[in-house]
């Protein structure tokens, strides 16, 4: 089965984590930063809540309808269109950036939440690295292609998937047997930081945390960060949307 027909088959986890997400009208991808994309919902330069709705909308039914980058396509003329939109980039390449970014970290963080259950991890208390399928391997991640390491090593701090913009790499989970078989004998691969990113050597910049365990923190603490980094008008809209989204949350604990 190829990686397109794979990420084509949503799961419960996966679509909670999107729709658990929260609009956030942005001006530029890094008005959210790492952890906060777990938590926030963006289009970067896109302003009007009725157009990132429209959106999001379009993403939630790629992630659980499974539909696939040319119907996403159509779905984003025809918003474009509706609203009179005018953004930056190519058509192809924005699409299939919205598309592919917003469908792979909810794949991510749905599968790392599985990975966490007591009763996965009695058997399967490693995880493996797999270089994905691109055309165009970036070198680093094709090194660390079989790295087996406990679940819990904090190497899948910064190294779980996905690790850039495009990256296909996956994380398995895996036995015991398997990790010895592995011969790492749990040393991670060294991760020097890249001085032009502040990331680890092999990761894009902004991608260098774990969207699983970033998913699994407390909502509101993540969510108000997201304030500090937006204008002050911005700021001022949501954070009363953040404490609504918060009391409600707590509302639903057990």
């Amino acid at each position: 089965m190829t990686i397109e027909a794979v990420f084509s088959l949503p799961f419960d986890e996966q679509i909670a984590f999107f729709r658990k997400k929260l609009n956030v009208p942005t001006r530029r991808w890094t008005d959210l930063w790492k952890a906060q994309h777990a938590k926030g919902f963006m289009i970067a330069g896109a302003m009007r809540a009725d157009l990132l709705n429209d959106f999001r909308e379009s993403v939630d039914k790629a992630i659980e309808g499974g539909s696939t980058l040319a119907d996403f396509r159509k779905e984003f003329d025809r918003i474009v269109e509706r609203h009179g939109w005018s953004y930056k980039g190519g058509r192809n390449w924005r699409t299939r950036v919205i598309y592919d970014t917003n469908v792979r970290t909810s794949y991510a963080a749905g599968r790392w939440q599985q990975l966490q259950d007591p009763d996965v991890q009695k058997f399967y208390g490693y995880l493996v690295y797999r270089h994905g399928d691109s055309r165009v391997p970036r070198p680093m991640h094709l090194a660390w292609d079989g790295t087996t390491l406990p679940a819990e090593d904090p190497w899948w701090n910064t190294h779980y998937v996905p690790n850039g913009w495009g990256c296909k790499c996956k994380i398995f989970a895996a036995t015991r047997q398997e990790f010895d078989a592995a011969g790492s004998k749990g040393v991670a691969p060294e991760s020097p930081i890249d001085p032009k990113t502040g990331e680890p050597v092999g990761i894009d910049k902004g991608f260098g945390y774990n969207v699983g365990k970033a998913y699994m923190e407390q909502d509101a603490a993540i969510l108000k960060t997201v304030l500090a980094r937006l204008p002050e008008d911005m700021s001022a809209r949501l954070s009363a949307e953040i404490e609504a989204y918060g009391r409600g949350n707590a509302g639903n604990q057990d």
